[in-house]
C-alpha cells in the first residue's frame, strides 16, 4: 500500500487550464487515499515550509477548480541552479519534504521546472531518501521538448484565433475611412507557435492574419513595410500578427524593454506591436492600431479549448500514477497518434530529455514567403483549439470560479533565511 503524502506545486506563468491539472492530480491522488499538500506560491512555498492541506477542501471546491483560471495555490518565477550552486536551496527543500513525509513531488511546469524536478530526484537518491519526482507539463509557448504538445497552449491558441479573427472584422468594417493595419503582439520568446495559432483565423492568404511575423524567422524592416503595403493596396486593410520574440539579422530582440532580466535569466519583453505600429505610420502614413493581450491569452478561460482542457486533467491523473508505480524523473507528456481523427494519449518521458530543451516550430509550418503557416501547421494546430471547455454561469452573467480555502499545514522547521 501506498505510503507518506504527496506534494503538488506550480511554477512560472499561470495558465487557463493549469488548474485543471491541479484538480486531476488530487481528484486521482483523493481516489488513492493518498494526502496532497500543495505549496504556496510554488517551489518558495516548498523552501519556506509554507504548504497547504487541500484535504480540507470539498468535492465541490475541486470540481470547480478544474473550471477556474490562475493558480489556486499561487505560482511563482524562482530558478534553482546547479546542485552546486544552490546545494544548501536543495537540502532545504529535502529537509521539508522529510519533515512531512512527503514521498511524492509533483512539480508543474515548463522547461526550468523540469530541470529541478530532474535535481531534487538526484539529491533525494544522494541522501537515500525514498522521494519519486514527477514534472507536469504546463506551458502556453507549446515549447517543450518531447510532448507533442502542452497543457495550456491549446486555449491560448484558442483565444488568439478567434481574437484575431473578430479583430480582422472590425479592422475591415472601419478601412475604409479609419483604420488599415492592425497590429497584435503574441507570446513567444524564442518559439513561434501562438503567433502561428493566429493563423487559424483565416484560410486564404488574403484572410486575416494577412502578416506574421515569427521568432524562427530574421525581421527584416524594409522587407515588411514594402509586405504590409502590398496587403494594404491589395485587400484595403491588414492585420499584422507578431511574436513577442522575434529579431533582428543580428539576433537582437525588437521589442527589448530594456528592463534586465527574470527570475529565469530571460530578457523581459514587452511592446513590439507599438514598436512596429510607429514603423507602419511613419513609414508608409496608414492609421494604425496595435493591442499587447499578454496575460489575457494565459487566462481566458471563457474560451477554452475543450481538447486543452481534457490533456491537462490527462497528464495530473497520470502524474499520480506514475508517482505511485515508483516511476522516478519522469514527466507524463501527450503523444499524438492520429491527427485525423485527431487522437492522443499520455506516455511517459525522462525528465532529463525534456529539462531545458526548447521546441521550435518546424520550418515545414511556415509558409515559404516566412509570413504565414503552411497546411501542415493548420492540421498540426486545428485539433488542439477544438471544443468548448465546460464552463459553469453565474446569473449576474459572470463565469463562476471557485477560491479555495488553502489552510496552511503547520510547521515542523525553524524559518528559512534564503
Amino acid at each position: 500500500m501506498a505510503q507518506g503524502t504527496l506534494l503538488y506545486a506550480q511554477s512560472g506563468g499561470v495558465t487557463a487550464v493549469i488548474n485543471a491539472t491541479a484538480a486531476g492530480v488530487i481528484a486521482e491522488a483523493r481516489a488513492r487515499r493518498i494526502k496532497v499538500l500543495a505549496a504556496r506560491n510554488g517551489i518558495l512555498g516548498a523552501l519556506r515550509e509554507d504548504l497547504i492541506d487541500t484535504s480540507k477542501e470539498s468535492a465541490a471546491a475541486i470540481a470547480g477548480l478544474a473550471q477556474t483560471p490562475g493558480g489556486a495555490f499561487g505560482s511563482c518565477r524562482y530558478k534553482l541552479k546547479s546542485l552546486e550552486q544552490d546545494r544548501a536551496k536543495y537540502e532545504r527543500l529535502l529537509q521539508v519534504l522529510q519533515a512531512h513525509d512527503v514521498r511524492y513531488f509533483l512539480y508543474n511546469g515548463g522547461n526550468d521546472s523540469a530541470d529541478t524536478a530532474w535535481k531534487v530526484s538526484q539529491l533525494a537518491r544522494e541522501f537515500g531518501y525514498p522521494l519519486t519526482c514527477i514534472g507536469v507539463p504546463k506551458t502556453i509557448d507549446n515549447d517543450l521538448a518531447v510532448t507533442d504538445t502542452c497543457p495550456g497552449f491549446g486555449s491560448a491558441a484558442k483565444y488568439t484565433a478567434v481574437s484575431v479573427r473578430e479583430a480582422a472584422l472590425d479592422v475591415q468594417a472601419m478601412a475604409e475611412t479609419s483604420t488599415r493595419v492592425f497590429i497584435y503582439e503574441a507570446m513567444g520568446r524564442h518559439a513561434g507557435w501562438l503567433a502561428a495559432a493566429a493563423g487559424l483565423a483565416g484560410q486564404s492568404p488574403d484572410d486575416a492574419p494577412q502578416i506574421i511575423l515569427f521568432p524562427e524567422r530574421p525581421y527584416d524592416e524594409a522587407e515588411f513595410l514594402a509586405q504590409v503595403d502590398k496587403v494594404v493596396k491589395k485587400v484595403g486593410w491588414c492585420v499584422v500578427v507578431a511574436s513577442e520574440g522575434i529579431r533582428d539579422k543580428d539576433g537582437k530582440f525588437v521589442a527589448d524593454a530594456g528592463g534586465g532580466k527574470d527570475a529565469f535569466g530571460h530578457t523581459q519583453l514587452g511592446g513590439v506591436a507599438s514598436y512596429l505600429a510607429g514603423r507602419v505610420k511613419d513609414g508608409l502614413g496608414y492609421k494604425v492600431h496595435w493591442t499587447l493581450p499578454d496575460y489575457l491569452q494565459r487566462s481566458a478561460r471563457h474560451v477554452a479549448s475543450k481538447t486543452d482542457w481534457e490533456q491537462a486533467q490527462a497528464v495530473g491523473k497520470a502524474a499520480v500514477q506514475y508517482a505511485l508505480k515508483g516511476m522516478n524523473a519522469v514527466m507524463p507528456v501527450i503523444q499524438r497518434t492520429s491527427s485525423s481523427p485527431y487522437r492522443w494519449k499520455i506516455v511517459p518521458a525522462p525528465l532529463h530529455k525534456v529539462a531545458n530543451h526548447e521546441k521550435k516550430m518546424p520550418a515545414s509550418f511556415i509558409r515559404k514567403d516566412g509570413y504565414g503557416i503552411t497546411a501542415r501547421a493548420r492540421e498540426y494546430l486545428a485539433p488542439l483549439v477544438r471544443g468548448e471547455a465546460p464552463l459553469a454561469w453565474d446569473r449576474d452573467g459572470l463565469p463562476r470560479y471557485v477560491s479555495l480555502k488553502n489552510v496552511p499545514v503547520k510547521k515542523k522547521l525553524p524559518a528559512w533565511e534564503g
